[in-house]
């Protein structure tokens, strides 16, 4: 059978599917996952597109995508532990994750705490560092492994799904997502304002 047309952004990655197919969805997501500036939500699609033709099969795509996901995060939680900021100040301009880039994306980090572990595989930048921030902030392994699990099924899920079901069409639905992105990362940092404030109240009156 032969492979559809990749639409847009993602034509370039046929080559790379055709030959390699799954090994290539693992490899690109999970080197991406620590920090490597691949595209791995990219080829997700891409694979979810050729799984929809009948050139791969959807539940292997999303399988091998999720424990890739897991994977390169925890080795980028690895380096952050082991390595600390001291490795990301030397060492991450080489994955465009410049000192000043890395405050910022720690100082979100440690107010939202395992939520942002969630919403950040989301986000492109934060997607990246997810790992690596988790490490250098001292967030409890099992902790991180937990939300990190639960972001990377959503995200896969998504993401696979939308690819299967659309076909060529992704790419307009891609666009339509990524539009309204920040309206829910707003509506999700008001929820978790409000949650807080809540839980400070209900602390205040207890005393």
């Amino acid at each position: 059978m032969a492979s559809p047309p990749l639409p847009g952004p993602l034509a370039h990655l046929a080559p790379l599917l055709g030959h390699y197919g799954y090994w290539a969805v693992g490899a690109v997501v999970f080197v991406e996952d620590f920090g490597v500036p691949a595209p791995g939500e990219t080829i997700l699609i891409a694979a979810g597109i050729y799984a929809g033709a009948g050139r791969l099969n959807i539940v292997a795509v999303a399988v091998i995508a999720f424990v890739a996901a897991v994977a390169g995060d925890n080795v980028g939680y690895l380096i952050g532990r082991s390595g600390g900021r001291a490795f990301v100040h030397r060492w991450g301009r080489f994955v465009f994750l410049t000192p000043e880039r890395f405050r910022k994306a720690e100082v979100f980090f440690s107010r939202h705490g395992g939520a942002i572990v969630v919403v950040a595989r989301f986000i492109e930048g934060l997607r990246q560092a997810n790992g690596i921030i988790a490490g250098t902030s001292g967030m409890r392994w099992r902790r991180f492994l937990v939300f990190n699990a639960l972001g990377a099924a959503l995200w896969v899920g998504l993401w696979a799904t939308l690819a299967y079901a659309a076909g060529t069409h992704i790419t307009t639905l891609y666009d339509e997502i990524t539009r309204y992105q920040l309206y829910a990362l707003i509506a999700l940092a008001v929820l978790a304002a409000a949650l807080v404030g809540r839980r400070l109240l209900r602390h205040r009156h207890q005393n």
